[in-house]
């Protein structure tokens, strides 16, 4: 039994899909959801076709279909080559249990093929090419399957897991670190502030624990506590430079951060973001010039922030391009200046409370 589990839209669409018996699986934008049931749908009972929105029928899953298919997977993209819609067959028998793909693309396409490893007749030897980005996230996903009694081994850029059974026992589902970056960055931008967040661990499986020690940089100081942690104001560095590889989720949060404050930021490991709900550096980009802040490429793969933000009475719209952490990366400029979300419930894929709890700390009374 799990405990404690997201009412976000994309944790909820997982959830019914897994209970369907519907020969066409609709994921809608939850690139996750995607992923991951492309994979399971190979121990089905029948073939399904998994589809989405139109922007998730423009996000690639050719290296996680390919991958599939050398292991014995029978998948046809319906549309456009290496793009949903996918129909997917169960699998009949294995043909290789050793086999390469790329480490830098997305996480999410390696954690895909790890759970479904320990059900494979012959198990799967998995060997990383290249970088490897986001790796909390592979090891997150090695550890949740060491919980529930997978073995597996970790060496270099090789991962070996052989076949074996899953077990079952109750858990208790830890609150999102993810979510939690954007109360890091309305402390940061907010003249005063101090603010709890519960149910968060200071030993965590999650790559986005990375925000306690970036915004230690920006102006927030973590104490945790037995239930939770506790945000406060600290004084901030004038410069800063991070790799975004191991969490590239946080990037926009701290692109607005710096932005704002006027912190000279320079960002690496960005390249994911632009296969995500959106293109989020061009979103970015855009969003952000309406603020005086810029964001550059000043040598391929290295950006920075630089801004010459002045706070005005002025009410400025802020675009989401259908993308939930648009919405909530931008939110605590209103800490700053008037500003209006458009498409507000966007960040129903990932936090449909967010705006009742932005309400709840931005007038507690």
């Amino acid at each position: 039994m799990l405990y404690n589990l997201s009412k976000a839209r994309d944790t909820q669409t997982m959830l019914r899909l897994l209970s369907s018996e519907e020969d066409v699986l609709d994921v809608l934008d939850a690139g996750t959801t995607m992923r991951f049931l492309t994979a399971f749908s190979l121990f089905g009972d029948k073939p399904v076709v998994l589809t989405g929105t139109e922007r998730m029928q423009q996000r690639p899953i050719k290296i996680l279909v390919e991958a599939l298919k050398k292991i014995g997977a029978k998948i046809k993209c319906q549309g456009e080559e290496g793009f949903p819609p996918l129909r997917v067959k169960p699998l009949e028998n294995q043909k290789k249990n050793e086999i390469k793909i790329k480490g830098d693309v997305s996480s999410q396409y390696v954690s895909a093929l790890l759970m479904i490893a320990p059900r494979l007749p012959e198990g799967l030897l998995l060997h990383l090419k290249g970088k490897v980005g986001s790796k909390p996230y592979i090891q997150m996903t090695l550890d949740m399957m060491r919980l529930f009694g997978v073995k597996a081994n970790w060496t270099n850029n090789t991962i070996e897991i052989p076949s074996q059974e899953y077990l079952t026992y109750p858990y208790i589902v830890e609150s999102d670190w993810s979510g939690a970056s954007y109360w890091y960055s309305f402390v940061a931008l907010a003249d005063e502030a101090k603010l709890k967040l519960k149910g968060l661990r200071q030993k965590s499986l999650q790559g986005d624990i990375a925000i306690v020690h970036i915004m230690n940089r920006l102006g927030v100081m973590s104490t945790f506590e037995q239930d939770g942690v506790v945000l406060e104001k600290i004084p901030h560095q004038k410069e800063f430079e991070f790799d975004f590889s191991d969490c590239p989720d946080l990037a926009q949060t701290v692109a607005v951060v710096c932005g704002i404050k006027g912190i000279r930021c320079r960002m690496t490991g960005l390249e994911s973001l632009r296969i995500k709900e959106t293109d989020r550096i061009k979103a970015l980009k855009k969003e952000l010039k309406k603020f005086k802040v810029k964001l550059k490429e000043v040598e391929e793969g290295v950006w920075e922030v630089s801004s010459k933000f002045e706070p005005s009475a002025d009410t400025i719209q802020i675009e989401t391009y259908e993308d939930h952490r648009m919405a909530m990366a931008f939110a605590p400029i209103s800490t700053k200046q008037p500003i209006e979300i458009l498409d507000p419930e966007v960040v129903n894929k990932s936090y449909p409370s967010f705006w009742d709890h932005v309400e709840l700390v931005t007038d507690p009374a």
